[in-house]
């Protein structure tokens, strides 16, 4: 018995009389059909976009990009046949949309091709929210960011000092993010500070603030970070590197709920919930004297660790795609799909800068890409694939394709993990201790 009919909305752009005249018969087929003009669309969703297209449309060319690139979902432009013709129309049209139609409509052709470029926006994921929204902060569904989303909404409530451990480049401020956004403070402020990337002479003036004449150059008073996250969240990332001294003052202020401004003597109090992050290990520091031990137990009340994106591989189309349509704005270029060679590709590197490594490899894959998908080549991957590996043991060789195999079906049915299995060929408790020796999680 199947299931209620999948619900298809379709936005009508700049419609024209004949595309008024096509519209019934798409409703007739089941799409939810909305149509505007171009400087109406503000925040209307949809999962397929048909604009009609004019040579106006190329002297602010910016307004379309815009539409495209914020909406996520695939488009199709309708436009005359000598339009077409005109310079730079066709590479324009071949760079931003999924197809074209030429007036007047053919409209069993229109329906196959909105129902294709349907079907490729679920396939990738596309669709109802837009890509710079909060709730894809933590972007995934494998099962350590399952797990870490389901810790995180049990932390995010309470008081206490978080610890937040993990890769560089594994979304730790993101994960301090989530906290503050889900918790009671969320309409006060979350205040970040690097504690790495101050110099050691200014960190104590950037957390606690100075009073005018404090030192030379103390021209007026200054809030510190502490002091302007009262109310709210203070997130001090890679708190490793924080001086031994700031380390007793920043203990102090734990301990006592209020600070004293560089140059004051009157006590300040703040409220304040604070979340540290480090990549570093922490209990070896305190071992070797670099870090205080009092200062690492009131940090390490509660504690989340990020995974690597090599134990997420399910989650690397995904978030690539993401990447794609987050940074098609900024390059100027249409969203772009990868092809089975770039997944590939991806599912083979190691990703030793983890999600940022690959936010900065689309990035760059968006620029140099010269056809409608992005390759491996155009990530900076292929050159690797390119180099012979030494030579092995036939051993090794079995090893290294049976990990392959596992990365490329866990790219494509990460989500059912039953199907994945019977795409090899095994069983489910053999596809489970196949992940359990290759240590992918």
């Amino acid at each position: 018995m199947g299931g209620p009919p999948v619900q298809r909305r379709l936005l009508v752009v700049d419609p024209c009389d004949d595309c008024h005249g096509l519209l019934p018969g798409l409703r007739t087929a089941g799409w939810e059909v909305d149509s505007c003009s171009l400087d109406a669309v503000g925040d209307r969703s949809c999962d397929v976009g048909l604009l009609r297209l004019q040579p106006a449309h190329l002297e602010r060319p910016e307004a379309v990009k815009e539409l495209i690139g914020r909406s996520g979902t695939e488009w199709i432009a309708v436009l005359d046949q000598d339009v077409l013709r005109l310079q730079n129309f066709g590479d324009f049209v071949c760079e931003w949309f999924f197809d074209f139609h030429t007036l007047p409509f053919d409209v069993a052709r229109v329906q196959v091709t909105l129902g294709r470029a349907f079907g490729m926006g679920r396939l990738r994921g596309k669709g109802h929210t837009p890509v710079d929204e909060p709730e894809h902060e933590l972007l995934g569904d494998s099962r350590p960011i399952r797990e870490l989303r389901k810790l995180l909404s049990k932390l995010a409530p309470t008081e206490s000092p978080v610890l937040i451990r993990g890769d560089s480049g594994t979304g730790k401020e993101l994960v301090a993010k989530t906290l503050h956004r889900q918790s009671q403070r969320h309409a006060k402020p979350f205040v970040a500070i690097n504690c790495g990337a101050i110099p050691e002479h200014l960190i104590q003036s950037e957390l606690f603030g100075h009073e005018k004449g404090a030192f030379t150059g103390a021209h007026q008073r200054k809030v510190g970070r502490i002091e302007a996250a009262n109310g709210g969240t203070l997130f001090l990332d890679e708190i490793g590197d924080l001086p031994m001294e700031l380390q007793a003052n920043l203990l102090r202020f734990l301990q006592e709920k209020q600070i004293e401004r560089v140059g004051g003597s009157q006590p300040i109090p703040v409220d304040v919930r604070v979340l540290a992050a480090t990549h570093v290990d922490l209990e070896a520091a305190v071992e070797k004297g670099t870090f205080r031990e009092d200062l690492y137990y009131r940090l390490n009340v509660l504690q989340v660790v990020t995974a690597p994106l090599r134990d997420r591989h399910g989650d690397i189309a995904m978030l690539a795609n993401h990447f794609s349509r987050f940074y098609s704005q900024e390059t100027g270029r249409r969203p772009r799909s990868f092809s089975d060679d770039a997944l590939v590709a991806m599912g083979e590197h190691s990703w030793p800068g983890n999600v940022r490594e690959l936010a900065n490899r689309v990035r760059r894959g968006l620029v140099l890409a010269e056809g409608r998908q992005i390759e491996a080549v155009d990530l900076g991957l292929h050159g690797q694939q390119a180099i012979s590996p030494p030579m092995a043991t036939l051993e090794d060789y079995k090893h290294r394709a049976e990990r392959q195999a596992l990365c490329d079906v866990l790219n494509r049915h990460s989500d059912n993990l039953s199907v994945a299995a019977r795409v090899l060929g095994v069983s489910r408790p053999t596809f489970y201790r196949l992940l359990h020796k290759h240590q992918i999680r």
